[in-house]
């Protein structure tokens, strides 16, 4: 499938119906969804066990099933996220598997984690327990992060590795009141990041 094709499908995601802001739920634009997941499909990351920490309304695990991963599951601890998840996925007619949980409670092994974890600007380290969650139970891993945390990722991760990272825009719809513009374009860098000895990784 196609870049375009996919972000086509994605666009109708439904996304939060009330975003809770300690959360620091943002809707995954189906834009930057579609890039991530369609980059992850080039290197072939997509073809067996694919799982979506803090999936919110399921973009980027709806969006792995489409392009063919064998098994999806999305975690978040957000009833309601799910709830919106559970209709997208059966709306685009695939089937995924949405869990309710906190991320350090999740323990099942899959090849990739595709993430769009907090950005901590609420609470600094917000984006922490998805790393160690990630390195922790899986291979390869995708996600999202402000531009700029290049040098504390590739500290945290050790002795994993990033083998990929580039700069993209993340168009911030105005989710909360004290937001003033409508629509904002921010910075974020994606990485790829390759577990190399999952007895050493940080918990």
């Amino acid at each position: 499938m196609k870049q375009r094709k996919l972000e086509m499908l994605l666009e109708e995601i439904e996304g939060f119906s009330d975003p809770e802001l300690e959360l620091e739920q943002y809707q995954t634009p189906s834009p930057l969804a579609a890039e991530i997941l369609h980059f992850a499909y080039m290197q072939g990351d997509l073809e067996g066990s694919v799982q979506d920490l803090g999936c919110g309304t399921g973009i980027l695990a709806i969006g792995a099933k489409l392009l063919g991963a064998r098994r999806v599951l999305g975690y978040d601890k957000d009833r309601k996220a799910l709830e919106i998840a559970k209709r997208n996925s059966e709306s685009l007619g695939v089937e995924v598997e949405f869990i309710q949980a906190d991320i350090t409670e999740v323990s099942e092994h899959v090849e990739t984690t595709l993430m769009n974890p907090p950005f901590g600007a609420r609470v600094k380290g917000r984006d922490r327990p998805f790393l160690s969650s990630a390195l922790r139970t899986s291979d390869v891993i995708y996600s999202i992060h402000n531009r700029g945390s290049l040098a504390f990722i590739q500290k945290f991760i050790k002795p994993a590795v990033i083998t990929h990272s580039y700069v993209t825009k993340f168009p911030l719809k105005r989710s909360f009141d004290f937001h003033q513009k409508e629509r904002e374009i921010i910075e974020v860098e994606i990485y790829r990041i390759a577990v190399m000895n999952k007895a050493c990784v940080q918990e």
